[in-house]
């Protein structure tokens, strides 16, 4: 008789239970799928190193004046050219880059803080919803563009006092964006707060007393991440574009402290002459919120349960 040890079931290698796999990479297995999400993830990845640490490599000073290289075409000395002053655009687009990028990355979480604090408050506490839904409404109805305008000619003289030229102007954009946008984000939570309160799972952590700040951050925040995280990355290209268009209006950062959008209204007089100084900036903002936008069509599809791994 063999005396050789038979494997049961529960001592059988192969039967042996695996720990449990992290959710994200499910997600990021059905990132991977979606090829225009990937595109723009690749693109949006190389626009932030390139305006972070391009400037490490490109050490040209983006105000520094050339009169020797006024309005030069593209060369080794200056691959995007100069402009009227002779200042190298290249060095100016790395660093409108990183100004653009900053104001559209800070103003998105302003206003995912204050849309999602405010969709929380007034799904979940019903006496509380008509009178945030209908601030909402209101912020909704207001003319955007105008709005701006005045808040910026109102602050703008004394944030510069407080905080200096360059540091109170970012703050004002990114206040002001952030502070009007803010309300797509409180609808689209508020809907989905809504819906999952009334969960089994929510109503039987209620039914044994579980306090409404738990019940919030442990049942209800992590289920509602897939809109929060969309509407994310579209408030990033939102406020690229609203800060561009203040820019290119004169009302954004100082004349000589470059944006992309900066760069496109100093270019506009001589479209015909240089276009290509308004296609480098207008190209960097196209792409760049077209990347963004397929990243946040890429999430959307991650992050649903119901149509992952389709």
């Amino acid at each position: 008789m063999s005396n050789a040890p038979v494997l049961t079931p529960a001592t059988d290698p192969a039967e042996a239970p695996r720990p449990p796999r992290n959710q994200w990479w499910d997600v990021w297995d059905q990132f991977k799928t979606h090829k225009g999400a990937m595109a723009g993830l690749i693109f949006f990845v190389f626009i932030i190193a390139a305006v972070y640490l391009g400037p490490f490599f490109w050490t040209i000073d983006p105000g520094y004046i050339d009169i020797r290289a006024r309005n030069q075409g593209p060369s080794w000395a200056h691959p995007f050219g100069a402009d009227q002053l002779g200042r190298d655009i290249l060095a100016r687009m790395l660093t409108g880059g990183q100004v653009s990028i900053s104001v559209g990355l800070t103003a998105m979480l302003l206003s995912l803080v204050v849309g999602t604090f405010v969709g929380v408050i007034a799904g979940y506490w019903k006496r509380l919803d008509g009178l945030l839904m209908r601030l909402t409404d209101l912020f909704l109805a207001l003319p955007l563009l105008p709005l701006l305008l005045v808040i910026i000619m109102l602050f703008r003289d004394p944030l510069r006092k407080m905080f200096g030229l360059e540091m109170g102007i970012f703050i004002l954009i990114v206040f002001v964006i952030g502070i009007t946008s803010w309300m797509q984000t409180a609808r689209i939570v508020r809907g989905d707060v809504l819906a999952l309160k009334e969960r089994e799972y929510v109503l039987a952590a209620r039914s044994i007393g579980t306090p409404s700040r738990r019940v919030v951050t442990r049942h209800i925040l992590p289920n509602i991440m897939s809109p929060i995280m969309v509407s994310a990355t579209l408030g990033i290209a939102n406020a690229i574009i609203t800060e561009s268009a203040l820019s290119f209006l004169g009302l954004g950062f100082p004349p000589d402290y470059p944006t992309w959008g900066r760069l496109l209204f100093d270019a506009k007089d001589m479209i015909q002459q240089y276009p290509e100084r308004v296609i480098w900036p207008g190209l960097a903002i196209s792409l760049t919120v077209l990347s963004v936008n397929y990243i946040g069509d890429g999430l959307r599809d991650a992050l649903d349960p119901r149509i992952r791994g389709r």
